[in-house]
């Protein structure tokens, strides 16, 4: 097969599908915005070439399954597109983070209602940040988050605004799936949307950062395959799981940061597991994450357009995983003019590729080789070109 061989199947398989993929996201309607001018062939006014990084949450991959360990794959992706957009599974990493200035972190659900067409991104300079958290946490444990808040606002010099506990603990569960996929379920939902709109229309808030009590008592063999790096993120699904369900309601930018009791070190500790080690709390990539995170842009013909504005139909490339097609996102850009790339070395505990599905790719062996794939491409270069004997 050679780099430019697409699979031509048209006819999609009755495969499992990723949580994501029922978020019932699709819009199929133009998402050009108003005054929209085509693009030019002068290089000064050609448009920003953008990207789109996958990393299916609570699916087991190789690379982005982990502690943030996508975040090196999302930096030299950043380097050769003008705009990533990608999310916090990609870009979370505990107490570890990176800055990269032409990425927009947006949550799973708001990537796939951008991708169906339904909304478009707004970029921001800044986000005040409002702090959600579980009644359910003990007061030593909350008092560690409210630490962490405090030193993203004196070192970093975010804008994070007063915190709001839930009226009842959210009494999080964690379950996983036949497949193997993580996901969780939520005691009182009601609680937690209550709390969020409390730091929208009182106290201002433009992104929330939720923080939610996990359970002890989770699955030992799951949780010691998951440090060595060769199993599930237990916790995941479940936090997905809770910032889908903002995002879903109040269209504002949501990310969620577990709450743990510490564990005592663990000797033979994976480097992709090791960043939610190093404290007593996973906040501070989210509060980085969440200061920059794109508005939504939710009802088109309200909004006066700007020319920052990113709609889904100025996509260019999407990268995901080769056996981890079935998300709604990215079901939504197979049917447009975006190219999908699909990285073999990515595995993942689900087995939905993309040909049975009818979905047309570039299947590479490798980010390294995704990233030779996209500079040809932005350069407007046939990729076969550079294969000797194609």
């Amino acid at each position: 097969m050679t780099v430019l061989d697409f699979s031509s199947t048209q006819h999609a398989a009755q495969l499992p599908l990723p949580l994501t993929a029922l978020s019932n996201a699709t819009c199929f309607k133009s998402a050009e915005p108003p005054n929209a001018v085509a693009p030019q062939h002068s290089a000064l006014k050609m448009r920003p070439y953008t990207a789109i990084l996958i990393v299916p949450t609570g699916v087991g991959a190789a690379i982005g399954g982990y502690a943030g360990d996508a975040i090196p794959v999302a930096r030299t992706l950043a380097q050769v597109c003008d705009r990533l957009i990608t999310h916090p599974n990609v870009l979370n990493g505990a107490s570890l983070y990176w800055n990269i200035p032409n990425a927009f972190y947006v949550e799973g659900f708001g990537l796939d209602k951008f991708a169906s067409g339904c909304w478009g991104l707004r970029p921001v300079r800044n986000n005040k940040i409002g702090l959600l958290l579980d009644q359910g946490i003990e007061p030593e444990l909350q008092l560690r988050h409210l630490q962490a808040v405090d030193a993203a606002r004196a070192t970093l010099g975010l804008t994070i605004t007063d915190y709001v506990v839930t009226d009842a603990p959210l009494n999080v569960e964690l379950r996983t799936s036949t497949s193997g996929a993580s996901w969780g379920t939520i005691g009182n939902p009601d609680s937690l949307l209550r709390a969020a709109e409390i730091l929208i229309n009182k106290i201002g808030a433009e992104a929330i950062a939720v923080v939610a009590r996990f359970p002890d008592d989770m699955d030992e063999d799951a949780v010691q395959n998951y440090r060595q790096g060769k199993g599930v993120d237990p916790l995941a699904g479940a936090e997905a799981v809770i910032s889908h369900l903002l995002v879903r309601n109040l269209q504002i930018p949501c990310a969620h940061s577990p709450a743990l009791a510490s564990a005592p070190p663990y000797p033979d500790l994976s480097p992709r597991s090791a960043a939610e080690e190093l404290g007593y709390t996973f906040l501070p990539s989210v509060l980085v994450g969440l200061s920059r995170a794109p508005q939504f842009i939710v009802e088109k013909q309200l909004f006066t357009s700007h020319p920052a504005d990113i709609w889904a139909d100025q996509i260019d490339v999407t990268i995901v995983p080769a056996n981890a097609c079935g998300s709604s996102a990215l079901l939504s850009l197979s049917q447009s003019r975006c190219l999908i790339i699909t990285v073999k070395d990515n595995q993942t505990q689900i087995q939905v590729p993309a040909q049975p599905l009818g979905i047309k790719s570039i299947q590479v062996n490798s980010y390294l080789e995704a990233v030779g794939v996209l500079v040809a491409l932005k350069a407007g270069i046939n990729p076969d070109t550079l294969i000797l004997g194609q």
